[in-house]
C-alpha cells in the first residue's frame, strides 16, 4: 500500500510536470507568435514612412502626401515661425521646398501598440536643416499611415 502511494504520488508529479511544461511552451510559442507579428509592423510602419522619407531627398510633395491620412495635421517651427499645416499644404511646401539630394535620415525608435504607433525620424542637411520628426501613425485594415507630425528645427528655431 505506501508502494502504491508512492507510485501515485510519482505519477502525479510527473503528470503535473508534463501540464506545466506544456503550458510553459504554449505561453513561450505565444510570445513567440506575438514578437513576429510586431516585427512585422515594425517593418510595415517603416515602409510607411518612405513616401515622406524620400520626398525630403526628391522634394516632391505628391509623394509625401500619399503617406498622410487626409485629416493629418503636421505642427512645427522653423526660425521661429511656428506652422500648423494640413496634408496637402504640407504636400505643397515640400514642392517649394524642391529636392535635398543629400539629406540623411534614420528612424530613431518606433513604438507600436496595436493599430496605433509612433515614430522618431532625424533629418540631418533637409534644405540646410536638422529635423527632429515625431509622427503617430495608425493602422487601418492592412495600411499605415501618417496620422499627424510634429518637429523640430533644432538650430533654426
Amino acid at each position: 500500500m505506501i508502494r502504491t502511494k508512492h507510485t501515485s504520488f510519482a505519477l502525479l508529479m510527473a503528470l503535473a510536470s508534463i501540464t506545466a511544461t506544456s503550458q510553459m511552451a504554449t505561453a513561450q510559442s505565444a510570445a513567440t507568435a506575438e514578437e513576429a507579428a510586431t516585427f512585422e509592423e515594425y517593418k510595415a510602419i517603416e515602409e510607411a514612412l518612405q513616401p515622406y522619407i524620400v520626398s525630403a531627398r526628391t522634394g516632391d510633395g505628391d509623394l509625401t502626401r500619399t503617406a498622410f491620412y487626409d485629416h493629418a495635421h503636421i505642427v512645427g517651427s522653423i526660425g521661429g515661425t511656428v506652422y500648423n499645416l494640413d496634408a496637402d499644404t504640407f504636400a505643397a511646401a515640400i514642392d517649394d521646398g524642391g529636392p535635398s539630394e543629400n539629406v540623411r535620415h534614420h528612424i530613431s525608435w518606433i513604438n507600436v501598440s496595436g493599430p496605433a504607433a509612433a515614430a522618431r525620424v532625424e533629418f540631418v542637411d533637409w534644405g540646410g536643416n536638422r529635423f527632429t520628426d515625431f509622427f503617430v501613425l495608425y493602422k487601418e485594415g492592412e495600411e499605415w499611415k501618417i496620422s499627424g507630425k510634429v518637429y523640430n528645427s533644432h538650430a533654426n528655431n
